[in-house]
């Protein structure tokens, strides 16, 4: 997760707050996000032994213990849930082929990308008439 924070902010400047995957909210990261004043939204990792991924545990830093807090909360829960759309995409664009570029180029990009929005919008808008009728 740091070096994408890095390049990011590099990019478009410092952001406030992260919303990732279980995979990416590893305990360093998250101390070292929240020296730099990021807030990580992420899962817990399931315990293998049953224990309450919220409980704070004696080697968190104040970083890992905030981040312990914030997903313990209600809106912390409730920010996480907003990636649901977004993976959800993300799923169906790969489910239809889209893993690799086989353009060059930013705008050629850009132009298979518009071309998959366009048709994921098609296929909604007949899934919608649909249901209406």
């Amino acid at each position: 997760m740091r070096p994408m924070q890095e390049r990011l902010a590099g990019l478009y400047g410092h952001a406030k707050r992260y919303l990732v995957d279980g995979g990416f909210n590893k305990h360093e990261d998250i101390e070292w996000a929240a020296s730099q004043g990021i807030k990580v939204y992420g899962p817990p990792a399931n315990s293998k032994h049953g224990s309450d991924p919220y409980a704070p545990r004696p080697e968190d830093g104040p970083g890992m213990a905030a981040w312990r807090r914030r997903m313990k909360s209600l809106h912390g829960k409730s920010v996480y849930k907003r990636r649901a759309p977004g993976e959800c995409i993300n799923a169906r664009f790969r489910n239809w082929g889209l893993r690799q570029f086989t353009v060059r180029g930013r705008e050629k990009v850009l132009t298979v990308l518009r071309w998959f929005a366009l048709a994921n919008n098609v296929l909604a808008g007949h899934r919608l008439l649909a249901q209406a009728a």
